[in-house]
């Protein structure tokens, strides 16, 4: 079988202000039609890759490729590719989101007809129609950055970078937003999501490249991730009576628990490995002692747990470490 190229293979790309590296030696391929999530604290280094993908910034050393396309010796070919959600809208040359998006639909070559019903149905969806004559300077930052991203839905681009899409915009505002970026990558559009929400990162991406402090640290599925985390997985069962010292030792025999602690004489709490494939073994083993559960609750590593493992710290203590 042919090996099917990437559509972004980023090489040692590395960008230096003066003797600091927001950028250091990143490696990366990135497949067609996935959705890569890029997490970090700002300051991590995640807009300073985009804008160079974007050829917006000239990179110190290295390159990448978009599209088979090299972005330091071919950018016009890259920018044909790409559709990009600034995290920081770009809108002060228009005088109404109208005409940005309107704009962005004749420059993607729709006819009349075709353009008028498209920037309806955009305008629609980001919930933008309504206020479509109001001047930019009178929106807020959210509906700003509604408009940022209905550039990129008008375009259906080959990739799609999308910067922080849902700052400044509120929970049931944000759920539509994953939405539409889903099913902007269900058209075919190839996404690359640099967020600081683990959540979201989490909830949109089918990968997750976690940068610190420039350096991409370990890029995976969430779920491979959260997995690499050695007894990140909790069960916390409560017991009818209280467990017996026999009881805890025979648990502790098994090859997935890393750890238990008893908080009292019936709730005990196990830290393992796979929790999903461990569970029926767990309970088969509390049915052939007689030993009665009254509950038990599963729970699994975070995007969070994850972060601080490979960092040492939460993503809010890296942020504040920032800064």
């Amino acid at each position: 079988m042919l090996e099917v190229p990437s559509i972004i293979r980023i090489e040692n790309l590395t960008k230096k202000f003066g003797d600091l590296a927001a950028v250091d030696h990143l490696n990366l391929d990135v497949e067609e039609g996935e959705v890569l999530g890029l997490l970090g604290p700002n300051g991590a280094g995640k807009t300073t890759t985009i804008l160079m993908l974007a050829t917006v910034m000239r990179p110190t050393e290295g390159t990448a490729y978009v599209g088979g396309y090299d972005i330091r010796k071919q950018p016009e070919k890259v920018r044909a590719l790409l559709g990009i959600c600034f995290q920081e809208p770009k809108m002060l040359w228009v005088s109404t989101p109208w005409d940005v998006v309107n704009w962005h639909a004749k420059v993607c070559g729709l006819s009349t007809a075709e353009r008028k019903r498209r920037v309806k149905e955009v305008l629609d969806a980001v919930e933008m129609w309504e206020p479509r004559h109001k001047n930019v300077h009178a929106l807020s930052g959210g509906m700003r950055k509604r408009v940022e991203l209905a550039k990129v839905l008008i375009q259906r681009p080959k990739v799609a970078i999308v910067d922080e899409p849902t700052s400044q915009i509120d929970v049931v505002g944000k759920h539509r937003v994953w939405n539409m970026l889903l099913e902007l990558r269900e058209e075919g559009t190839t996404i690359i999501l640099a967020t600081n929400e683990l959540y979201e990162a989490d909830e949109l991406s089918d990968r997750v490249g976690i940068l610190h402090k420039g350096k991409l640290l370990v890029c995976d599925t969430p779920k491979k991730l959260k997995d690499s985390i050695v007894g990140g997985d909790i069960i916390d069962v409560e017991l009818e009576k209280d467990a017996s010292p026999a009881v805890i030792d025979e648990l502790k025999r098994f090859k997935e628990v890393v750890d238990i602690t008893q908080f009292k004489p019936t709730r005990i709490r196990l830290y393992l490995n796979k929790v999903e494939e461990i569970v029926p073994q767990i309970m088969n083993f509390f049915n052939e002692r007689k030993v009665q559960i009254t509950s038990l609750r599963m729970s699994e590593p975070s995007l969070d747990d994850v972060f601080a493992h490979y960092t040492g710290l939460t993503i809010e203590e890296a942020q504040k470490d920032q800064e």
